[in-house]
C-alpha cells in the first residue's frame, strides 16, 4: 500500500506536469505550486530598511495600526459636518474629504453649467465659510484631513489653510494630505481645470508652498486608484502612478526644489480590487520601485525613498446586483491592502455602486477595518505573508514588469508627454474593454452578477440629495458672503492672483490672500482660467478590443446581422450618441459603451464631457442620431436626462430615443421612464444584451440566434 508521502510526491508530480498556470490580465503566468527554488534568487529585505519591500516601518502595526479613513461629503458642509463627527465618535481615525463635482470643476454652485451636479457626489464648497463649516468643532491641529482635489486645489487648499487660521492653528500645525495629482487627472477621471503645462506649474507651486510652511502637511498623493476604476490592470497601475511621481518630483526640481526637502511628504494612493495576492504583491513592489525611482533621481535621505501609501478598497468591484456580496469583497480587499502594508485605508460602503453611503452601510464599512485591527490578531507580526514563495515571486515579477513600463515612459520624454501622445490612456482603455468582454461572456465570475443570480432583487435604502434645496442654499451663502466682504480689497487680491499666474509668484500664497479677502471658489478658479484657459477633450474609444472577444460568438453574430437589417432598412447604419452630461468626468462606462457598439457595426457619436443637456440635444440633432445614450455616474440624472428629454421635444425630435446607463438607483427607474426614458441599463448591464434591447427599441425584431447563424 502506497504511504501517504508517495501519494503527495505523485500529486506534486501530476501537478507540475499540468498546464494549470493562469495567465492574468498583467501578462503573468501564475503557476498552480511554488517552491523555494522560485526565490532563491530573491532577497525582500527587513521592514523598515531599503528598499522597504517589507515595509515602511520596522514595526508596522505591531507598533500601530494603519489609520481608518472614510471617504465621506455629501450635500451641504453642514451635513457632512455632522456625519463625520458620528464616525468620529464611532472610531474612525482622519478625515478625507469627497467634494462635489461642481467643486472640482471650479464652479460655484450658481454657475449655469452645475444645476445638475451641486451636493450630488460630495460636499458642495463654495466659500471658506462652507470650509469653516465642515470643520465645525473637528480641531486641525489633531485631526489628519485628507481632501480628495486636483482641478480646485488651489481654491481648496487655500480655504483649509485659512479654515485653519481662523480656528487658531498655524499653517506649520495643519495635518494631512491633498491628492493633487493631475496627471491621472488628463489620464482617466477629467476633472481637470487648465490645461498640462499651467496644470503642472501648480502643482510645483504647492510643494513649494507647502514645503515652506506646512511641514506636516503631503503636497501631492500620487494616485492610481482612478486608473484601476477606470480598467487598467495593477501592473498598469503600478507603473503608470510611479512614472507619475517620477514626473511630479523632477518638475518640482525644475523649479529650484531641493528633492530631499519636498519628497518626504509624497504620498501615494492605490486602488485594492479582488485579485488579492496581485494587490499585495503590488503594493510591496510599488514600494520597491519609488526607491529605486528616488535613488536616480539623488535623493540621499532614506525618507525620500520611502513610499507611503493611502489604499480604498474598489468601487469598480462593487454590484447593484445582490448587494450584500459587497460586504465580503470589501473585506477581502481591505485584508489585502493590510497585509500589502498600507498606511491608511478607506473601506466602500456595500451600497456605493448606486448611491453615497448611509449612516448603515458607512457603519458596516468602517467596522470592517475595526474589526480587522481588533479581533483577528493580524496585526501582531509584521509583513505576515513576507517570504511566501508565490508573493516573493509575484513580487519581482510586479517590479520588473512595471519598470519596463517606466522605462518606456522616460524614452518618451516623461509621463507628461506620454500622457498628451495618448498611449496610457489608450492602454488601460484596452484592458477595461478587454475585462468587460470577459465578465460579460462569464469568463470571469462576479457573483450575483453573471454567476449565481438571484431570481428577485432585494431593495435597499440607498441615500438620497435633494439637488434643488442644496443649491439655493448654497446659492444664498454665496449671496451672504459676497455681501459682507470688501469688494475692493475682494479684487485687489483678485487681480494680484491674475498677474502673478502670467508671472512666477506662487499662486497658492496668493490665493491663500484670496480666500482672506472672502473671495469665492469661482471667482479664484476663474481668476487663473483668465491667464490659463480651461481644457477640454473628446473621448477616443478604442476600437476592436470588446468585439474581438466575441469574433465567433453566436449570439453577437445575430446581433451583427441585426444591425445590417437596419442598414437595409433605413439606408444607414443606426447612429448613437452617447452623452456625458454634467461635471462628472468618469468616462469608463460611456468609452465601454462606444466602443462595444462602435465594434457591433453602429456608427457612435462619443460626446464631448462636461456637456449641458441643451448642448446633448443640439449634437444629437445635429448628428441626426437615432438614439441617446445618457451616461450618469454622479447621481444627476433625475435632473440632467428629463432636462435633454425637454430640448429634443421643444426642438420637434422626440423621435430620437433616449437611453440611460451608469450608476442609476433602481428606485428612480420609473421616475426616468415617467420622464421619457425608453431603456435603463444599471451598473453591471451585459453590453451584448444591452445592445438586443437598443436594437428592438430602434425597431428591429431580432429572429432566434438558430435563424440567424447557421
Amino acid at each position: 500500500m502506497a504511504s501517504l508521502n508517495d501519494w503527495n510526491a505523485a500529486a506534486a508530480k501530476e501537478v507540475k506536469g499540468k498546464d494549470l498556470t493562469w495567465p492574468t490580465p498583467e501578462g503573468i503566468a501564475v503557476k498552480p505550486l511554488y517552491t523555494a527554488e522560485d526565490t532563491a534568487d530573491l532577497d525582500p529585505g527587513l521592514p523598515g530598511f531599503a528598499p522597504f519591500t517589507r515595509g515602511v516601518r520596522a514595526s508596522m502595526y505591531a507598533g500601530r495600526p494603519w489609520t481608518i479613513r472614510q471617504y465621506a461629503g455629501f450635500s451641504t458642509a453642514e451635513a457632512s459636518n455632522a456625519f463625520y463627527r458620528r464616525n468620529l465618535a464611532a472610531g474612525q481615525k482622519g478625515l478625507s474629504v469627497a467634494f462635489d463635482l461642481a467643486t472640482h470643476r471650479g464652479y460655484d454652485s450658481d454657475h449655469p453649467r452645475v444645476t445638475g451636479d451641486v451636493g450630488k457626489a460630495g460636499v458642495a464648497i463654495d466659500t471658506i465659510d462652507d470650509m469653516k463649516i465642515l470643520f465645525d468643532g473637528i480641531p486641525l491641529d489633531k485631526m489628519s484631513v485628507s481632501m480628495t482635489m486636483n482641478g480646485a486645489v488651489i481654491p481648496i487648499l487655500a480655504f483649509f489653510i485659512v479654515a485653519g487660521e481662523e480656528q487658531g492653528v498655524p499653517q506649520a500645525l495643519l495635518d494631512g494630505t491633498i491628492q493633487n495629482d493631475i496627471l491621472k487627472e488628463f489620464m482617466v477621471r477629467n476633472t481637470y481645470i487648465y490645461p498640462p503645462e499651467p496644470s503642472m506649474r501648480i502643482i510645483s507651486d504647492i510643494i513649494g508652498y507647502t514645503s515652506a510652511n506646512m511641514p506636516k502637511f503631503n503636497s501631492i498623493s500620487i494616485s492610481g486608484y482612478h486608473m484601476q476604476e477606470a480598467g487598467a490592470t495593477q501592473l498598469q497601475e503600478l507603473a503608470f502612478t510611479i512614472a507619475d511621481g517620477r514626473e511630479y518630483a523632477k518638475a518640482a526640481m525644475a523649479s529650484g526644489l531641493d528633492l530631499d526637502a519636498f519628497a518626504g511628504r509624497l504620498s501615494f494612493f492605490f486602488a485594492i480590487g479582488m485579485n488579492f495576492f496581485m494587490e499585495i504583491a503590488k503594493l510591496r513592489a510599488a514600494r520597491k520601485l519609488w526607491h529605486r525611482v528616488m535613488t536616480d533621481l539623488g535623493a540621499m535621505d532614506e525618507r525620500s525613498k520611502m513610499l507611503r501609501t493611502h489604499c480604498q478598497t474598489s468601487g469598480v468591484s462593487l454590484t447593484e446586483q445582490d448587494p450584500y456580496n459587497n460586504v465580503i469583497r470589501t473585506t477581502v480587499e481591505a485584508m489585502a491592502a493590510m497585509l500589502g502594508g498600507t498606511q491608511s485605508l478607506h473601506t466602500n460602503a456595500l451600497d456605493e455602486a448606486i448611491a453615497l453611503p448611509t449612516d448603515f452601510s458607512a457603519r458596516i464599512a468602517r467596522n470592517t477595518q475595526i474589526v480587522l485591527q481588533e479581533e483577528t490578531g493580524m496585526t501582531k507580526v509584521v509583513d505576515p505573508l513576507g517570504g511566501s514563495y508565490y508573493i516573493e515571486s509575484l513580487t519581482e515579477e510586479l517590479v520588473d514588469k512595471a519598470w519596463e513600463i517606466i522605462q518606456r515612459v522616460e524614452a518618451d520624454g516623461g509621463m507628461a508627454k506620454a500622457v498628451a501622445a495618448g498611449w496610457p490612456k489608450a492602454m488601460i482603455e484596452e484592458a477595461s474593454a478587454a475585462r468587460a468582454a470577459r465578465v460579460d461572456k462569464g469568463e470571469d465570475t462576479i457573483v450575483g452578477v453573471n454567476k449565481y443570480k438571484l431570481a428577485e432583487q432585494d431593495p435597499i435604502d440607498i441615500l438620497d440629495v435633494d439637488n434643488v434645496a442644496v443649491r439655493e442654499s448654497q446659492i444664498a451663502r454665496i449671496a451672504r458672503s459676497k455681501a459682507g466682504r470688501d469688494e475692493a480689497k475682494c479684487g485687489a487680491v483678485l487681480d494680484a492672483l491674475r498677474e502673478g499666474a502670467r508671472g512666477t509668484e506662487n499662486v497658492l500664497a496668493l490665493a491663500v490672500e484670496c480666500a482672506r479677502q472672502r473671495a469665492t471658489l469661482g471667482e479664484i478658479s476663474a481668476a487663473m482660467e483668465d491667464v490659463f484657459g480651461r481644457y477640454g477633450t473628446n473621448p477616443t474609444p478604442v476600437s476592436g478590443i470588446y468585439g474581438g472577444a466575441y469574433e465567433f460568438d453566436r449570439e453577437w453574430l445575430g446581433l451583427k446581422d441585426g444591425v445590417a437589417a437596419l442598414e437595409r432598412r433605413n439606408g444607414r447604419v443606426p447612429r448613437m450618441l452617447v452623452a456625458k452630461m454634467g461635471q462628472d468626468g468618469h468616462d469608463r462606462g460611456a468609452n465601454l459603451v462606444s466602443s462595444a457598439f462602435g465594434d457591433l457595426g453602429f456608427e457612435v457619436v462619443p460626446g464631448p464631457l462636461f456637456q449641458t443637456p441643451s448642448e446633448a440635444a443640439r449634437l444629437a440633432i445635429d448628428s441626426d442620431v437615432d438614439v441617446v445614450g445618457a451616461s450618469s455616474l454622479a447621481a444627476g440624472q433625475k435632473t440632467l436626462i428629463p432636462e435633454l428629454i425637454g430640448h429634443l421635444r421643444d426642438a420637434g425630435r422626440g423621435d430620437i430615443k433616449v437611453i440611460a446607463g451608469g450608476v442609476i438607483p433602481a428606485q428612480d427607474y420609473q421616475y426616468l421612464r415617467d420622464a421619457g426614458v425608453q431603456g435603463i441599463f444599471g451598473p453591471g448591464t451585459n453590453l451584448v444584451e444591452a445592445a438586443g434591447e437598443v436594437l428592438r427599441l430602434l425597431g428591429h425584431n431580432l429572429p432566434p440566434i438558430e435563424e440567424t447563424v447557421e
